[in-house]
């Protein structure tokens, strides 16, 4: 059986189509456009999943990732940074209209199964996904399973509190890991700075000349993966997400994360991810 694979993110849609042995037949993104609303974002990925199916004469399962889990009681999206989607029966409305079942997971779970299984932290038994992009979530991988907890929020690093009265987050809180580390929060912080509207990829090209932006990053970063590690301690952090493509979280940001380590001896590797931005659809065909 061939397998679909959609990418929910908070800018583009990813499709994908697998053979049995995970190679390529057929990719395709398009855009998002969330300031559309949901019905629009169902349309495109239902559009999207029949469209990749003309590629192929077999019978295909179809698995999607998306921002935020759904709720195990309701059956409707939680947790999403693409806040449309929250309360809505994405899954349920995606089966009516394909007439058939699938499967859908929480974009960060995805993410860190594929690269537990194919990419950077193949070998490695307790492994901890990160996704730093749009927003800031995480996943857990034990022995090449999925550990999503009792509510399906393990590894939500993202919704950890940074700072008690800091910075308001769509979740209703105060201080999220996510409005600091964030793409569009790192971008929102250099705008304060520096009065200038850049992108997060031009930013970190230049952090040198706002070592205060520079700064505080590490430092939050420094201590919001240390959290995680003295809590979960694992083998070894994946890095995925936008954020991911800055260099300096491999050598000065690991060296920030070490010091604030609950210990006096930690070598976790944290790892750039290889499966790029197409980890989540690859991950979510192998679930």
């Amino acid at each position: 059986m061939h397998k679909i694979g959609i990418d929910l993110g908070g800018t583009k849609i990813e499709g994908i189509l697998l053979d049995e042995k995970y190679n390529t037949i057929q990719r395709k993104r398009i855009e998002t456009h969330q300031e559309n609303g949901y019905d629009s974002i169902v349309k495109s990925i239902i559009s999207l999943i029949n469209e990749l199916k003309t590629e192929t004469g077999e019978e295909t399962s179809v698995g999607i990732c998306t921002p935020g889990v759904i709720d195990d009681n309701s059956g409707l999206i939680k947790n999403s940074n693409t806040r449309c989607l929250i309360g809505m029966p994405l899954k349920n409305d995606i089966e009516k209209a394909l007439g058939h079942e699938i499967v859908m997971e929480n974009d960060a779970n995805c993410f860190a199964l594929a690269e537990s299984l194919l990419g950077s932290a193949k070998g490695y038994d307790v492994v901890f996904g990160v996704i730093m992009g749009t927003g800031v979530g995480g996943g857990i991988v034990i022995n090449g399973t999925l550990h999503k907890g009792s509510t399906n929020i393990a590894g939500e690093w993202g919704h950890h509190t940074l700072y008690p009265n800091g910075n308001g987050c769509y979740c209703g809180k105060q201080g999220c890991v996510e409005t600091y580390i964030s793409g569009p929060a790192l971008e929102k912080r250099w705008l304060e700075l520096t009065g200038k509207k850049e992108s997060l990829q031009s930013i970190a090209s230049m952090a040198s000349s706002s070592a205060q932006w520079k700064k505080e990053f590490l430092e939050n970063f420094g201590i919001s993966l240390a959290n995680v590690i003295d809590i979960l301690d694992p083998d070894a952090i994946v890095l995925g997400g936008g954020v991911s493509n800055i260099p300096f979280l491999y050598d000065r940001g690991k060296k920030v994360v070490y010091e604030k380590v609950f210990s006096d001896s930690v070598d976790t590797p944290i790892l750039k991810n290889s499966l790029g931005d197409s980890a989540g659809v690859f991950g979510v065909c192998m679930i």
